[in-house]
């Protein structure tokens, strides 16, 4: 290239000559980004969410045709058929994958004046079911490769009040379980999985939600297998299974055995008989769903490997399965000219590609600080140790990886492989171009 033919006359002569330019796999030099006034890669939504059938409907309707909506048959199925699938001994079905981690910290004692450590990189709920406790939430930094609790991290976090460690599978990555639980061990504490997006997810084999003292669920709408809203509690603990049941159970022990209430602490986070029946009803399609995913996502990696600045999400090498609620990605502007991730997002939706920028830093959200001057944190916790706290959950690495972080919904993987070659054929054309995009 001469030094009088500037970027755009290159491509342009090239187009004409029919040439194409490199990056990973080839890109069209004539195919100008939406964003630049070009014709979008994809003009056809990707595969809607939640899908309905036949069985669904008639899942739901038998339910509301018999009057029993409360808890019942349908949701003792359920609690089995997931406990099964899952390789645990005990189910718990609850009305929301928050409600399930909050009853989990119950059933371990979990209440004010303690620590519970946990991930920075999550859903709000996570760090809520923390603070309705009145515990002080301890954010241990993420390994920004894989967008996990860095395993490393979490031992120095431990203090004399620390009474659980609740890693997130986000994602549906599972986390290093194997250090976590050693480390776990080693303090005698019990470890709450959040596997709320991980859903059939496997660590060696094992199936997550399966591996720590108690495993949690969410069925929300958009999660692998939903219901609208709903969650569940896994464990193989008999007498954590008890308490995990009476607390969502107005402090009443098992089904079957005693309807009595014996006091303590308890709640009403039943699930109903809808919902059990419908989570019944698509746990039929779970497993092939799953499949497709880990297919197109293994498909769409080899190709977003090629592509300078884009850096899929590295797998822990005990992970045997992804459940791919999301496809996470980094992004790494200095590869695209300098363009900043909002404006790779906006020029991605303009290809017709749905993408997120993922979290913010939640031990930075502004509402953790209104809380902790709430007069019972005072009344738990000393000045200086809430002057502390700041300090304690300093997470540099998730602050570089929310600002590089980028998201694909599990939808977009239930498409065709000729949807994840749009995918990819839109990023290196935004890449292709990123120079006249920075500067648009």
């Amino acid at each position: 290239m001469s030094a009088s033919m500037n970027r755009r006359d290159f491509v342009a002569a090239a187009a004409a000559a029919g040439v194409t330019l490199s990056v990973g796999t080839s890109v069209k030099a004539a195919d100008k980004p939406a964003a630049l006034g070009g014709k979008p890669v994809r003009t056809k939504p990707f595969p809607h969410w939640p899908v309905v059938n036949e069985a669904d409907e008639k899942a739901v309707g038998n339910v509301l045709r018999s009057g029993k909506w409360f808890y019942d048959k349908g949701v003792v199925r359920f609690q089995d058929a997931w406990a099964k699938m899952n390789g645990a001994r005990y189910c718990t079905a609850t009305t929301s994958g928050t409600s399930a981690l909050y009853t989990s910290l119950a059933a371990l004692g979990v209440g004010p004046g303690d620590e519970v450590i946990l991930s920075p990189y999550t859903f709000v709920a996570t760090l809520s079911v923390v603070m309705l406790h009145y515990a002080l939430p301890i954010f241990v930094d993420s390994d920004i490769e894989t967008f996990l609790m860095d395993p490393k991290k979490i031992e120095p976090a431990i203090s004399d009040r620390t009474a659980a460690i609740l890693p997130v599978h986000i994602g549906g990555s599972p986390c290093d379980m194997d250090s976590i639980l050693a480390v776990a061990k080693k303090h005698k504490l019990p470890v709450v999985e959040d596997a709320c997006q991980a859903h059939l997810a496997q660590w060696k084999g094992r199936n997550v939600g399966s591996l720590g003292d108690t495993g949690c669920f969410s069925f929300q709408v958009t999660k692998n297998l939903p219901s609208g809203e709903g969650g569940a509690i896994l464990t193989s603990n008999e007498q954590l299974a008890a308490n995990c049941h009476a607390f969502h159970n107005c402090g009443r022990k098992r089904p079957g055995v005693d309807l009595a209430y014996h006091g303590g602490l308890a709640n009403n986070l039943r699930m109903t008989e809808f919902q059990a029946n419908l989570l019944v009803a698509q746990m039929e399609r779970i497993e092939q769903n799953a499949k497709i995913r880990t297919e197109n996502a293994d498909y769409l990696s080899a190709q977003l490997r090629q592509v300078p600045g884009i850096a899929p999400a590295r797998m822990y090498d005990g992970c045997t399965r992804n459940a791919y609620h999301l496809y996470m990605f980094r992004y790494d502007a200095k590869a695209f000219s300098g363009l900043s991730k909002s404006r790779f997002l906006s020029a991605l939706s303009a290809e017709g590609i749905p993408a997120s920028g993922g979290y913010s830093p939640l031990n930075k959200a502004p509402h953790i600080r209104d809380a902790l001057a709430l007069r019972g944190y005072r009344r738990l916790f000393s000045k200086a140790d809430l002057d502390r706290w700041e300090e304690r959950v300093q997470c540099p690495e998730n602050d570089r990886l929310c600002q590089q972080a980028v998201w694909f919904t599990q939808n977009l993987l239930l498409g065709g492989r000729d949807d994840m070659d749009q995918i990819a054929q839109a990023i290196r054309k935004i890449q292709a171009y990123s120079g006249e995009l920075a500067k648009a």
